[in-house]
């Protein structure tokens, strides 16, 4: 009942700034709950399509390193082949870039949605549009070649079951690190807002009515990243969406019934 408690909050505050005014009765332990569960929501598309992505590029870059790509090594910090032009393979939405010469930017890389690419002087993966880069001047004095990476990737796969849950407790702890900062912050637009409209209210009811007011924002762009959808100026637009219901919540605290 509990639960189901903390999924109507959770519809109500969709459409409904009087409820969100109504939870800030409610005690923080709750709140807090409510907040773990909505950032839980937020995160699982992006968990998805990521731990999906690097199971798919681990699978294909070690395929193509036995079948596609020259000999190579890596040393004092630069990629070495005999290609003379760049490679670029498509394996149905996964594209896998070679580059010894120097001509593919890492900026040409993370336009691609999912991508791994070896470049001259390091390596970008790219898994659902983030991207991460692995400067090859790290190991400066190491001699890396195709056999070794490909070796590397064995290892990798079967370290899968591990790395994958792994990256999901982490993705997860800073996600919700960022959402209980962001209330934080909107919590003190809420006392802001409060001064404004004469309502008096203290920072623990501010800091309910904001865990509250950001649902509608962070279900829309859980939506947007389940459909694959980039939102441009999204942080603007969350923090806009945000503060607006947030302002509407506590235009609706009734002046009569000034909380203590």
């Amino acid at each position: 009942m509990a639960m189901m408690n903390v999924f109507v909050q959770l519809w109500k505050s969709l459409y409904s700034p009087k409820d969100i005014a109504r939870f800030r009765f409610q005690g923080i332990g709750k709140t807090i709950g409510y907040l773990f569960l909505l950032t839980l929501l937020s995160v699982l598309p992006t968990f998805y399509y990521a731990s999906t992505s690097l199971a798919e590029s681990i699978r294909t870059t070690s395929a193509l390193l036995r079948n596609d790509l020259p000999p190579f090594s890596i040393e004092n910090g630069e990629l070495q082949s005999a290609a003379t032009e760049p490679i670029h393979i498509d394996q149905g939405g996964f594209t896998i870039i070679f580059d010894s010469t120097g001509e593919v930017t890492r900026e040409e890389v993370e336009r691609f949605p999912n991508a791994i690419a070896l470049l001259k002087h390091e390596a970008v993966l790219v898994a659902s549009h983030q991207a991460q880069h692995y400067s090859y001047a790290t190991f400066p004095d190491v001699t890396i070649t195709d056999e070794d990476v490909h070796t590397f990737i064995t290892s990798l796969q079967s370290l899968l079951p591990v790395l994958i849950p792994l990256f999901g407790l982490v993705l997860y702890v800073l996600a919700c690190l960022g959402k209980f900062i962001g209330v934080c912050v909107f919590a003190l637009f809420g006392l802001l807002f409060a001064g404004m409209l004469d309502k008096k209210l203290r920072y623990r009811h501010t800091w309910i009515m904001a865990a509250y007011a950001i649902t509608l924002s962070t279900i829309f762009f859980t939506l947007m990243e389940t459909v694959q959808t980039i939102v441009p100026y999204s942080t603007f637009i969350h923090w806009f969406v945000s503060l607006a219901v947030l302002f509407l919540a506590i235009k609706e605290v009734p002046a009569a019934r000034a909380n203590s």
